[in-house]
């Protein structure tokens, strides 16, 4: 019974099958008919002009966005916590050749205009030191907690009285959406740039680098071919983008792997270290009970001294979730 983490789960069976239809003769790199159609379709689910570029992980839609929004002196503001901080090994500098990442600290791992005014205001501005250029915000955040519309709207507010570009990591921007139940631009806020996460919801090796501004998508075609990243038969993964939006799979998966995680908080609320918002679940436990949950065949990570996460997928099962949460409670 895994919930080590939603990057384990198989791939959706609609997903397969959207492979198994791509597989024919048809053009190379993303001059492929399905290709072609992610520009309208992305379009259409965030109700404004964008063009929606497909990579192979989360790092390489990351750290390729933030290569187009930011110069080799420049820097990104982001959360301690951030993947981009903690979990993908100093890409992000490595694509932008050099920018720095300032870190500010947060509430459970999301940022207040606040702490980037405060940054913003410490930094002296000349040639001897790094300037910030961008803002990246995690959607939903390290800790499973998801931004408001209005938090998002007050931070693009803020990004752009300080010059800032808005960057949203979306790996699991699903989960935020079908937790706040409202139109995906909303949950996106005035971003200038998505990675809206598919791996972890039910994809096999897509993700979509959304860009609403055209000139940034022209950037990053070329960043994507020099950063290895132009794959010769990329109908395969726009063919699993198009699968996941049809008929809004992305929502159903991410709705199933929410309802999960807030059965298993109900478990035991007193030991909560974060609000559950998304998939992921941050329990006080001390190594004698994760010891004891292992031995009942549960797997889930160790979080810190004295705690463990554990993340629900698209196809957790139902039992799988009920004996998790009966042995949470027990303990």
């Amino acid at each position: 019974m895994q919930f080590l983490s939603d990057n384990a789960a198989p791939v959706h069976p609609r997903v397969w099958d959207a492979l198994r239809a791509a597989d024919g003769a048809d053009a190379p790199y993303d001059n492929d008919a399905l290709s072609q159609r992610l520009d309208a379709a992305f379009a259409e689910l965030f109700g404004r002009p964008c063009a929606a570029l497909w990579v192979a992980s989360g790092t390489a839609a990351n750290a390729l966005a933030l290569a187009a929004l930011v110069d080799p002196h420049g820097a990104v503001i982001c959360h301690r916590d951030a993947h981009i901080e903690q979990d993908e090994c100093g890409a992000p500098g490595f694509f932008t050749h050099g920018a720095k990442l300032m870190l500010v600290e947060g509430a459970d791992a999301r940022i207040a205009p606040e702490a980037v005014v405060q940054l913003m205001g410490s930094i002296r501005r000349d040639v001897h030191r790094v300037w910030p250029q961008a803002l990246s915000v995690t959607q939903a955040s390290e800790a499973g907690t998801v931004y408001r519309p209005k938090e998002l709207t007050a931070l693009g507010a803020c990004a752009r009285d300080h010059g800032l570009k808005l960057h949203v990591d979306g790996a699991r921007f699903a989960n935020a959406v079908a937790f706040l139940k409202c139109p995906p631009a909303e949950a996106a806020g005035p971003a200038d740039a998505l990675s809206f996460g598919c791996i972890k919801n039910g994809a096999m090796g897509a993700e979509a680098l959304v860009l609403f501004d055209p000139a940034l998508a022209d950037l990053v075609r070329y960043r994507r071919k020099r950063a290895g990243h132009l794959q010769s038969k990329g109908r395969f993964l726009a063919a699993q983008l198009l699968a996941m939006l049809e008929g809004d799979l992305w929502l159903e998966n991410a709705a199933h792997a929410n309802a999960a995680a807030a059965e298993l908080a109900a478990a035991l609320p007193g030991r909560l270290l974060h609000p559950v918002e998304a998939n992921e679940v941050f329990v006080r436990l001390s190594p004698a009970e994760r010891e004891a949950l292992r031995a009942q065949g549960f797997g889930f990570y160790d979080w810190g001294a004295n705690g463990a996460r554990f993340v629900t997928a698209w196809n957790a099962r139902s039992a799988d979730v009920a004996a998790l949460a009966r042995a949470l409670a027990a303990l």
